[in-house]
């Protein structure tokens, strides 16, 4: 059995496949706890992790994607940090997109997303779902049998985004072989760096550019003009950087976090066959459903954020300059919060409360997209396959079942999941 009194949350692989009894134990300990041997504090209470998400005057976004990760790179004085961050925030890793801004930098990004997430894009993009969902399922259905994450959650994902962002249905094959989204294990960041370098966002910088730079000289009636012309809130036309960097992180941290709930919820669906029958018989039960799995397998890992003032979360003192992690799948398993809440209950009465997709102002703009991408893929493959069940040859049995899970701090996911089913066309 595992020490958790010992363990390196960001390194030991042993908490990998299954960090939930790891999480109850830190929980036991106080819902805000510093780790060694990296000296950061954990935040595994829900209350908590609320506190920080709805605080940004307290608690800067600058390392959100890298945690402790490299160190800071200045040494923290005094007990108000915003003037030390504000000079050296070109120092951090990512710091140029969206995800790592602070107010009001952050407000004024995002505000570029208001002329793509209309509800009559959002329409759009769902009636493209439905018809892509057929496409990807067509590739592998008479097979009956698949490796889901490769040939469909990740290629269905990508491509959703794809069309969200109006990039020309005849590049998508393009995008779909370069970000590696047919590959066993491939992700958006393990790019192939031979072909684009060192950043892992190159390819689809340089793509976004051509096509904006483009329709800044010949408009069109699409969607990429649409982007092309945004502007900020107070009239002034932004860079093409900027709206490129904006739309790339969207692509690439949509697809990643979409691929790991789908296939979250195909294993839940796999894992509980009254559940599955459940389904087939009642539709409406699809949404709660998917809920739930974001619940209890949330696809962030750990969301970081640097102290910027002394402060004081969950009665613990925070000295400015700490990095403070919260993480998702203990909060979302708080049983202050939670009853039971190491159960799947597609009914569960607040489910809604979790927060896979964070809160507060850097809340995923795309959380709207991937419950309709979870609804429709469901949907299609109840309509599409007869009963499906997990293949016992590269998973195990049921009393002996092995999942592989990537390892990393950052995010959760499976990194493959092989499935059986039937055929109904």
């Amino acid at each position: 059995m595992t020490d958790f009194a010992t363990v390196d949350f960001l390194t030991d692989q042993s908490l990998v496949p299954d960090p939930y009894p790891y999480y109850d134990y830190l929980r036991e300990q106080s819902p805000v706890l510093r780790l060694e041997p990296h000296g950061f504090v954990a935040v595994t209470g829900y209350e908590e992790a609320l506190e920080v998400y709805k605080n940004p005057e307290d608690f800067s976004n600058i390392v959100a994607l890298g945690g402790p990760f490299p160190p800071l790179p200045f040494t923290p004085d005094g007990d108000d940090l915003n003037a030390q961050i504000d000079a050296h925030r070109n120092q951090f890793p990512m710091y140029e997109h969206m995800v790592t801004m602070d107010p009001p930098d952050h407000t004024k990004a995002r505000s570029l997303l208001s002329r793509l997430l209309t509800p009559k894009r959002l329409k759009e993009n769902e009636d493209f779902m439905w018809r892509l969902a057929d496409r990807q399922l067509d590739e592998f259905l008479s097979l009956g049998h698949s490796e889901f994450l490769a040939e469909y959650a990740k290629p269905f994902s990508l491509l959703v985004i794809a069309d969200l962002l109006g990039v020309p249905e005849e590049d998508h094959k393009e995008f779909r072989t370069v970000l590696g989204a047919d590959r066993p294990g491939a992700r958006v960041g393990s790019l192939d760096h031979e072909k684009m370098g060192l950043n892992p966002l190159e390819f689809l910088d340089e793509k976004f550019s051509a096509y904006l730079e483009e329709r800044r000289r010949h408009p069109r009636e699409d969607v990429l003009t649409d982007l092309a012309s945004a502007k900020y809130p107070d009239g002034s036309t932004p860079e093409i950087i900027d709206v490129v960097r904006t739309a790339t992180f969207l692509f690439a941290a949509g697809q990643e976090t979409t691929a790991k709930l789908l296939s979250a919820a195909i294993k839940a669906l796999v894992e509980r066959p009254e559940l599955q029958q459940a389904l087939r018989e009642d539709r409406s039960l699809i949404p709660t459903f998917v809920e739930e799995s974001l619940r209890l397998e949330s696809p962030v890992k750990s969301d970081s954020r640097l102290a910027r003032r002394s402060t004081t979360l969950g009665g613990m003192n925070i000295k400015a300059g700490t990095v403070v992690m919260v993480l998702p799948g203990a909060a979302n398993r708080d049983p202050r919060r939670f009853t039971d809440p190491h159960e799947f209950q597609v009914r569960r009465p607040n489910v809604r409360e979790h927060i896979a997709f964070g809160r507060g102002a850097h809340s995923c703009p795309g959380a709207p997209l991937a419950r309709v991408e979870g609804r429709v893929s469901l949907e299609r493959m109840l309509d599409r396959m007869g009963e499906i069940t997990i293949d016992e040859e590269f998973h195990g049995s049921a009393g002996d079942r092995r999942y592989n899970y990537e390892p990393t701090y950052i995010l959760r996911g499976l990194a493959d999941i092989h499935v059986r089913f039937t055929g109904r066309g």
